[in-house]
């Protein structure tokens, strides 16, 4: 097979969707790779290591795309992209799709088999190609809110852990999975209060093993959330659902009871945010105000810190690139029912029932 890697062109997203080890994997199996020019420099590769390991550097994108039977990237299709993708042809990726009406229908007319890293699920129910990214973002999270808590970024002047005599920041995280557990991590490191909420009391209870005293759990309904945003000095908004949007947890209202030059950071806003007041923004511009309170929703977070969440990414990417490359999408999926989960489109029919609830569109199982 044709495996093309083309430069992610969104705002300043350097990450890249294969290192030189996934070139060597893939071209010691027979295939063939094609590198768009500077695709690894964000992340530290250059063209003449791609190279070495067997890959053939493309001057264009044009080029790759037209040229390869399947295109893996680490972000969804941007407009300018759609017309680059053709019928049949493989679009392996994170595509977060209940968020963006346009991307999907533009993916159903090119009739491409769209396979979305974000829904993988092996039978456990873990969503392995997604947990890396969520690592790094909820590490960030905590790391940026810390940041944006300062005065002369806008924020309330606080230090998240305080100092001897001195009150610490309180930090609420809604929800208690990947994002959750990463951004506590740092949170209560750095010597804030920390409160995580979950409708799983499992979790809850798993949470209270693995942290102590070290942080809060509580049972996550409206009277506890509205309670510990209130009284927050930085929210971070972990929510996820696979494949589907998130649902609006903070409203305008409570946000609206924080104090001045408090922190909200919406991890999930790639799948259309918790918080009601988020809209996506980007690096280049990644915060706005509502009621004076700081709003931080880049739904690339992890583009920020390219190097290890590339390498990080591409270990658990490689493998189902492999699968789909030896077999092709209908052997792969037929084989490995984790992957079988991962088609969102194919043919020009939404497969993924989530997605196409959240939409409103007609939802076809997959016809093999």
């Amino acid at each position: 097979m044709i495996v093309g890697v083309p430069k992610e062109i969104k705002n300043k997203e350097n990450r890249v969707s294969m290192v030189v080890a996934g070139v060597r994997a893939l071209t010691n199996a027979g295939h063939q790779v094609l590198i768009q020019s500077g695709a690894g420099m964000g992340a530290g590769i250059t063209d003449q290591e791609y190279a070495v390991a067997g890959a053939t550097i493309i001057d264009g994108a044009k080029e790759v795309f037209a040229k390869s039977e399947m295109i893996v990237k680490v972000k969804e299709p941007l407009p300018e992209e759609y017309e680059l993708l053709r019928e049949g042809q493989i679009l392996y990726t994170y595509l977060h799709l209940a968020a963006d009406e346009r991307l999907t229908k533009a993916l159903l007319e090119r009739k491409i088999i769209g396979i979305a890293y974000e829904t993988i699920q092996p039978a456990d129910g873990s969503l392995p190609l997604l947990a890396p990214m969520s690592a790094v973002a909820g590490r960030m999270a905590t790391q940026i809110g810390a940041t944006y808590l300062q005065k002369d970024n806008g924020g309330k002047g606080m230090l998240l852990g305080g100092v001897t005599g001195v009150d610490r920041a309180n930090v609420t995280i809604l929800g208690g999975g990947v994002v959750g557990v990463n951004a506590a991590k740092v949170a209560a490191g750095m010597g804030a209060k920390v409160t995580i909420l979950d409708v799983n009391v499992d979790r809850l209870e798993y949470l209270d093993d693995i942290f102590g005293n070290s942080i809060q759990t509580l049972y996550s309904n409206n009277e506890h959330i509205e309670k510990s945003v209130i009284e927050s000095d930085l929210v971070i908004s972990a929510i996820l659902v696979p494949g589907a949007k998130a649902p609006k947890l903070v409203t305008r209202q409570m946000v609206s009871k924080m104090q001045p030059g408090g922190v909200i950071i919406d991890v999930a806003v790639d799948q259309g945010g918790a918080v009601e007041t988020c809209r996506p923004t980007s690096h280049e511009h990644p915060i706005y105000l509502v009621d004076n309170v700081i709003h931080y929703a880049v739904p690339n977070m992890p583009g920020a810190v390219p190097r290890t969440s590339t390498y990080a990414l591409t270990n658990v990417t490689l493998k189902y690139a492999l699968m789909l490359a030896n077999l092709g999408w209908k052997a792969a999926i037929t084989k490995d029912a984790a992957l079988f989960k991962g088609v969102n489109i194919a043919n020009g029919k939404l497969t993924y029932k989530a997605v196409a609830n959240d939409l409103g569109l007609p939802f076809e199982p997959i016809q093999l």
